[in-house]
């Protein structure tokens, strides 16, 4: 009877993270194994914590340690320029490349009734409330190029139009297909300055 591998249960762990096979979780196990016990706990705290303590905020639905995100609050950002994106890890895309200086608005995903995400299912009606009550004079759907990333995109659209709103979409200077979180600063910049009108 053979003995169990010590590290099978934190390969497993380490493999459930994406882009994470068995090969490169077993290099980070063996990576933890090589930190004093004092930086792996600071690590597995930080993640703990993190978990936590994240919350939405109650504005943009981007994550946030306080009701209200560090965009949102941030009295020298554009508040004419609404970018709608997917995800708040989009948010962070656009901040690194510096180009964007609106505030957001995260949808929660993209319509997809395959995967059954329906409209209702996104925090579409929440989007329809602040073009409403706010000021906005251009929306951007950053979104990604995909079948159900564009099918948001037409049914964004579609429900913005009875609002005296420009609304624009990224320029293709992303790759169709392509994620935003994974595009470089200059692709996410000379996408955002060539934004095409919906």
């Amino acid at each position: 009877m053979g003995l169990e591998n010590p590290l099978t249960h934190l390969i497993n762990q380490l493999s459930k993270f994406p882009g994470i096979g068995e090969k490169s979780a077993q290099r980070l196990a063996f990576f933890l194994l090589s930190q004093s016990e004092g930086d792996v706990r600071r690590m597995a705290d930080a993640m703990v914590n993190t978990r936590e303590k994240i919350k939405y905020c109650n504005t943009c639905f981007n994550i946030s340690f306080q009701d209200t995100c560090h965009v949102c609050a941030d009295p020298k950002r554009e508040g004419s320029q609404l970018c709608i994106v997917a995800s708040p890890k989009d948010i962070f895309a656009f901040e690194r490349s510096g180009e964007f200086k609106g505030v957001y608005h995260v949808l929660g995903g993209v319509i997809s009734p395959i995967d059954g995400v329906h409209p209702d299912m996104l925090r579409i009606q929440e989007l329809i409330m602040r073009c409403r009550q706010g000021d906005f004079k251009e929306v951007i759907m950053a979104i990604n190029a995909t079948i159900e990333g564009d099918a948001t995109m037409l049914y964004l659209t579609e429900l913005l139009s009875s609002f005296d709103i420009k609304v624009s979409k990224l320029a293709y200077g992303l790759p169709v297909g392509a994620d935003i979180d994974y595009a470089d600063e200059l692709t996410l910049q000379k996408a955002m300055m060539g934004r095409l009108l919906v």
